[in-house]
């Protein structure tokens, strides 16, 4: 189980249930789990992918900016760190398995539904604070949990092309990175407001969620 039923997350998600369920149930997502997805919407997925990790480094940044104790600091340089070094680097070798080099991700433009999630997440870290800016980070971080856990158990493993996807979001490192983020916005909640920020923040999530979604639709039409 990823979350407590009375986590923050629980609740934000429960919030926007039908907009969460158009998100991690999505045709993309289906279509991938049972490895029909055609080629060509996964190879656009992958390059604004790409074009999506660098202002999600960005946004780490912007999280150890709004910090104020050093553990929340800590926090944020982990997440950067991790993406900038480790997810970057394999989703690059991951993408030149499909024929996607590097140079060539990075010339390409941003479509606008990469520019429109992305610059929704810094505007809310720049206009709240570290638990606006986390808020807006959930759905991505702690959806791509769910849809890999679900899809690795629902979906076609054996002869999949999209096996390898599926399983790096299922497995247990990544589930671990989800659970590390749920309890953040537990610990964040705790120090940084009350009950009063819930629908607030419920309508950040609600938005970070509905542009998650809006980033499949963009993959569909690759």
């Amino acid at each position: 189980m990823l979350f407590a039923a009375d986590s923050l997350f629980a609740r934000l998600r429960e919030a926007v249930h039908d907009d969460w369920h158009d998100y991690v149930c999505h045709a993309f997502v289906e279509q991938l789990g049972e490895g029909t997805l055609p080629e060509a919407s996964f190879r656009r997925y992958l390059v604004q992918d790409y074009l999506f990790l660098i202002h999600f480094a960005r946004a780490y940044a912007l999280a150890a900016y709004k910090s104020r104790d050093l553990e929340d600091i800590r926090q944020a340089a982990e997440g950067l760190r991790t993406i900038a070094d480790t997810e970057m680097r394999l989703h690059i070798e991951y993408c030149a398995e499909w024929g996607l080099s590097e140079e060539d991700m990075a010339a390409t433009p941003e479509a606008r539904e990469t520019m429109a999630y992305t610059r929704y997440v810094l505007e809310a870290g720049h206009a709240g604070d570290v638990l606006d800016l986390h808020v807006a980070l959930a759905p991505c971080i702690v959806g791509y949990a769910e849809i890999g856990s679900m899809l690795a158990s629902k979906g076609r493993i054996e002869g999949n092309p999209y096996r390898a996807w599926i399983e790096m979001y299922a497995s247990s490192d990544y589930q671990a990175t989800a659970r590390r983020q749920v309890k953040h916005l537990d610990r964040l909640l705790a120090r940084r407001g009350g009950e009063g920020r819930f629908d607030s923040l419920a309508a950040t999530f609600g938005e970070a969620t509905r542009l998650e979604a809006a980033f499949w639709d963009m993959g569909l039409r690759g």
